[in-house]
């Protein structure tokens, strides 16, 4: 089922305590697109500069992704992000942001975008992805992500926009920001009340948890000795999470795949975090992320151990 994401594409320039990156590809349609794009058809809608050249698109057009509606704007400079992070990885220092042609960001889908069968609206302004999903009425999958910068300046507009979805994937101070609730279990429950039937959670290096009406699933973090630059991450896992629901969106969405979304979307993300920007990414094989994905299996499961009698 082909699968179409909305959201940013930019150049960022990286510097974290293991090294440091000038003007590597980047953006949350970026870095969803990539990791998407080993489980089904991915259709990028964004928009860049007459900066963005022939070695950019190559990335993206070596995995099969469709940027048909990616729209240039041949005198505009792409949308351009400076950060930097200390030891602490969870958190970024944004040193400078030009959104540049971003900030006149109007999505213009062609009509082999509005037919996907899935959605993902990536962190975008809530009347866009309100937009973008009246558009795409016809995706029977539809999941969408944000930021603290839209629950503080646009909370209404949000929560309207989150009434359309299926799933939200927000990090855990989001989803209490969001809902004014400090417990995840009733802030999720809320957020299932207005509408997505699937509330993920993201808890960076502490891993990601699932509400759904059925249940709740939570899975670590995949353990790394070595974590290079976390830009993207939140994306590459949503990425292999709505990727692989998408591709089995014709179908129930039953507990089983969803708790294996789950753990492919964190598969991906931990990839993404081995080296800077795409670059993990963008020449990571299909065997590599199943051989990871086993080795998720051997690490969450265990036998129930009968107790010995207690003595005396």
């Amino acid at each position: 089922m082909a699968l179409t994401v909305v959201g940013s594409v930019a150049f960022d320039s990286i510097a974290t305590p293991y090294g440091k990156r000038e003007r590597v590809l980047g953006g949350a349609a970026v870095h969803f697109s990539l990791a998407a794009s080993f489980f089904t058809q991915v259709r990028l809608v964004g928009v860049v500069g007459g900066d963005f050249g022939a070695a950019e698109r190559a990335v993206l057009e070596t995995r099969d992704i469709d940027i048909r509606d990616l729209e240039v704007v041949p005198d505009g400079e792409t949308f351009f992000w400076r950060g930097q992070y200390e030891f602490d990885l969870n958190s970024a220092k944004t040193l400078e942001t030009k959104l540049n042609v971003f900030a006149g960001f109007d999505p213009k889908l062609s009509e082999v975008s509005r037919s996907s069968e899935a959605l993902f609206l990536a962190n975008i302004q809530p009347q866009l992805q309100r937009r973008v999903r009246e558009q795409c009425a016809e995706a029977s999958f539809a999941a969408l992500d944000s930021m603290n910068y839209w629950i503080e300046k646009e909370r209404d507009s949000l929560v309207e926009a989150i009434k359309l979805v299926d799933a939200i994937l927000l990090n855990d101070a989001e989803v209490r920001q969001l809902t004014g609730e400090p417990n995840l279990i009733r802030a999720s429950r809320r957020i299932r009340e207005w509408g997505p039937s699937l509330v993920v959670v993201k808890q960076g290096e502490y891993g990601a948890s699932l509400f759904s009406e059925d249940g709740f699933f939570s899975l670590p973090a995949y353990p790394l000795e070595d974590v290079f630059d976390p830009t993207g991450a939140g994306d590459t896992f949503a990425g292999g999470f709505v990727g692989f629901l998408a591709a089995h969106a014709a179908g129930e969405l039953s507990e089983e795949l969803l708790r294996a979304a789950l753990v492919y979307g964190s598969t991906l993300a931990s990839f993404n975090v081995e080296e800077f920007g795409t670059e993990r990414v963008a020449r990571l094989t299909f065997p590599e992320i199943e051989q990871r994905f086993a080795a998720f299996q051997r690490m969450t499961q265990f036998e129930h151990v009968d107790m010995p009698p207690l003595a005396g």
